[in-house]
């Protein structure tokens, strides 16, 4: 397949479970077309998400996972955690002015966004000067209203019943 004659921008948030899921499944029938996917996982490095171990095994998709395990929780957010978000949006621009690949995922963004790890201006002029073959998806709970209106496509996952509210744990293969 050619690349894309039209690229649009994604965005998949909201408190519910599935963002994740939805854009690796967009992925998943992508390179199942031929086309080319890279994801970029924003705050996700160092923990052992099931996904991480396919990527090798799949043709057309790869994967960079930036973060250093640990949930971003104190505010304003270590030097580290801004680092390691820093670097992930530097490659994010490679990847998305670069062409070669038909899709990126920015997974996990939004939530780099909310914790002011990353400036929401660069994240605006990235999407406004992105490739017109290149789709470009923004995952992850708590969008900004700007990345909303600038979106072509914007899904918002609504939880109505999880497991954990009943104490159940996360299960490997299943959430991770």
């Amino acid at each position: 397949m050619a690349k894309l004659e039209q690229g649009l921008v994604q965005v998949y948030t909201g408190n519910g479970k599935g963002k994740t899921s939805a854009a690796f499944g967009l992925a998943l029938r992508a390179i199942g077309r031929g086309l080319k996917v890279y994801v970029i996982q924003f705050i996700k490095g160092g923990f052992d998400y099931g996904e991480l171990h396919v990527v090798q095994h799949l043709p057309n998709l790869e994967i960079k996972a930036f973060g250093r395990g640990k949930f971003v929780t104190q505010m304003p957010p270590t030097e580290e955690d801004v680092k390691l978000a820093t670097q992930a949006f530097e490659l994010a621009e490679t990847m998305v002015s670069g062409g070669k690949y038909d899709i990126v995922i920015l997974d996990e963004i939004n939530v780099a966004l909310h914790l002011k790890l990353i400036e929401l201006d660069k994240v605006i002029y990235l999407i406004k000067k992105k490739p017109k073959h290149v789709e470009l998806v923004l995952t992850g709970r708590n969008a900004p209203p700007t990345v909303l209106e600038v979106a072509d496509l914007v899904t918002e996952m609504k939880e109505v019943k999880h497991p954990y509210t009943k104490g159940t744990p996360p299960r490997e293969g299943i959430e991770y």
